[in-house]
């Protein structure tokens, strides 16, 4: 049973979603403009689930995949998602393609470059360096910053709260300690077993 003071934290996590998008969608708005963005994402739900099928994130997020629970992450910046987080992002690349990957770097950074004739850079302001968790893959099926470089937060969409492998097999994913605090009264309450192996049936019988 969640408790009152996980409920208003959960509220608090609740209010605060709408004005984020808000102010990320009408930086430049009028007073009016982003009152009426905050009234038409009152309802945005706080989460969605995700099928994650590759083998990029062993042995951490196990072998064979799993459902996710994701927590949208509609303001991004060093308060809001921080180095190792799993997060699920849009591939800068080919925006239709969805990652999961591992939040290895976050903007102030100073990152080695991988070829020795490169010089050190700074991750810039919104800017993080995201790694696969199998280190066991070649370079080109790892497909992550070490490929297409820093990543802009823009093309992140939340963060894996938690994961169904099968119905006796599922559990919290293991991210930065400070997103693992922000995250625990969203996830205890959105949390639906039923609703992610309803979702993760669909998922494969739509895959046959």
């Amino acid at each position: 049973m969640v408790g009152v003071s996980t409920w208003l934290r959960y509220l608090s996590a609740r209010i605060r979603h709408p004005v984020a998008i808000a102010r990320r969608s009408c930086q430049k708005g009028t007073e009016q403009e982003v009152l009426g963005n905050i009234r038409k994402n009152l309802h945005d739900r706080l989460t969605f689930l995700h099928r994650y099928k590759g083998g990029e994130q062993m042995p951490k997020l196990g072998t064979q995949g799993g459902t996710l629970l994701v927590r949208k992450l509609p303001e991004l910046n060093p308060t809001t998602y921080d180095v190792g987080d799993v997060v699920v992002l849009k591939d800068p690349a080919n925006l239709d393609n969805i990652l999961v990957r591992r939040v290895a770097a976050i903007e102030g950074y100073e990152m080695v470059p991988i070829h020795k004739k490169d010089r050190l850079f700074i991750l810039v302001e919104d800017q993080c360096w995201i790694r696969a968790d199998n280190y066991s893959l070649e370079l080109e099926d790892a497909y992550d910053s070490r490929i297409f470089g820093p990543l802009y937060a823009r093309y992140i969409l939340g963060r894996a709260i938690y994961i169904l492998r099968s119905a006796e097999d599922h559990g919290p994913v293991k991210n930065s300690r400070q997103s693992t605090m922000q995250d625990s009264a969203v996830l205890q309450v959105k949390l639906d077993i039923d609703e992610m192996t309803s979702f993760t049936q669909n998922s494969q019988a739509s895959s046959i």
